[in-house]
């Protein structure tokens, strides 16, 4: 229970966040019985730039070199279960080409890519990574 209260927080102050970057709005709608506060999109170019971004990174560079900031994208896109959303507005093949480097960068062992991350700064993005793929 306490767990799903502090990711409820987190998610709170992200939306917070992103509403104040102009990112995402406000709205409150109804649903039947009860009010619910909703957080979409209002900034599309900055959600196309954050997914050409990421395309880019996983299709043109080798994904190991990825920065840190694009790294942890990748992993919340693949533990949201987002990565199709993200790749598929390329064709076939570089879908393709695009699943399959995402999934050899996901399937290395998380525990060794921190080890090997090093003084990167990268150790906590492979931690998060093992975590989820744990649960």
């Amino acid at each position: 229970f306490k767990l799903q209260f502090q990711l409820r927080n987190v998610r709170e102050r992200l939306a917070k966040a992103l509403v104040e970057k102009g990112i995402l709005g406000t709205e409150r709608q109804n649903f039947l019985l009860f009010d619910m506060t909703t957080h979409p999109l209002s900034n599309a170019p900055e959600k196309q730039r954050l997914l050409r971004r990421l395309q880019g990174s996983v299709l043109e560079r080798d994904p190991r070199r990825m920065e840190r900031r694009t790294l942890a994208l990748l992993v919340l896109a693949h533990s949201s279960d987002l990565l199709e959303n993200v790749f598929g507005g390329l064709g076939d093949d570089r879908y393709d080409l695009a699943m399959s480097r995402a999934r050899d960068l996901l399937d290395v062992d998380p525990e060794l890519a921190a080890a090997k991350a090093g003084a990167g700064g990268s150790e906590m993005i492979w931690a998060v990574l093992a975590a989820f793929n744990k649960s």
